[in-house]
């Protein structure tokens, strides 16, 4: 009778740590469901690519749009479109980059380089803006960190695919007027756009990025 209650017993806890154990298909319908909420909470107006393209490749910032791009799931709002010139097709360069980061599913500040200092595991920190060597080939980029705050925290050199998406309609010259300013967005980026721990996690994450270029 002892064992039989034993082999129930363990039986139950078995079911029980089934039950707990959440698929990846679990895991991407709370994404899916903390980007709606992030949305919603937003007061986010979300576009179409259709309507992106015909308000010639803008988002109205007083209506708060963004444009979701079908390719990549990244919802993307240009702030500021830049000055100078985008990257030409064959061209490679720096770029400085100054960023937000915010995790949805948790609903915390992650980390940061847009403001003078941070504190990373309890010491204040210097924040220098995040240097990224970046190419285009046949309308296609690839890019990797040199140096900055989210290649110390992430100790990988990779850029996330959804910082580079906004390379396609933004402008990356280097302010040299009063009237000019670096491009600007913002960004809701799912876990198979982001970095290594982004899509580990099944983690979707919102930004506030800013490019230019180093020189």
């Amino acid at each position: 009778m002892k064992k039989i209650l034993f082999i129930m017993i363990a039986f139950a806890a078995v079911l029980s740590s089934c039950n707990d154990y959440e698929t990846y298909g679990d895991k991407k319908e709370k994404e899916r469901n903390a980007i709606a909420k992030f949305i919603s909470d937003r007061s986010i107006v979300v576009i179409s690519e259709d309507q992106f393209n015909q308000q010639g490749y803008t988002t109205n910032v007083e209506r708060n749009e963004f444009v979701k791009l079908d390719k990549s799931g990244v919802y993307m709002q240009i702030q500021r479109p830049g000055c100078g010139t985008a990257l030409q097709d064959g061209e490679s360069t720096r770029l400085v980059c100054r960023f937000l980061e915010y995790d949805i599913l948790q609903d915390t500040t992650t980390i940061g380089n847009d403001m003078p200092y941070m504190y990373y595991k309890g010491q204040s920190v210097a924040t220098l803006p995040d240097v990224i060597q970046v190419s285009r080939t046949s309308g296609s980029y690839t890019a990797s960190f040199e140096s900055g705050l989210m290649y110390l925290v992430y100790q990988s050199a990779s850029v996330p695919s959804g910082w580079l998406v906004p390379l396609s309609y933004i402008k990356v010259g280097r302010p040299q007027a009063l009237t000019d300013e670096c491009a600007k967005v913002r960004l809701i980026v799912p876990h198979s756009q982001g970095h290594a721990n982004a899509s580990s996690n099944v983690n979707p994450y919102y930004y506030e990025v800013t490019y230019q270029r180093e020189s």
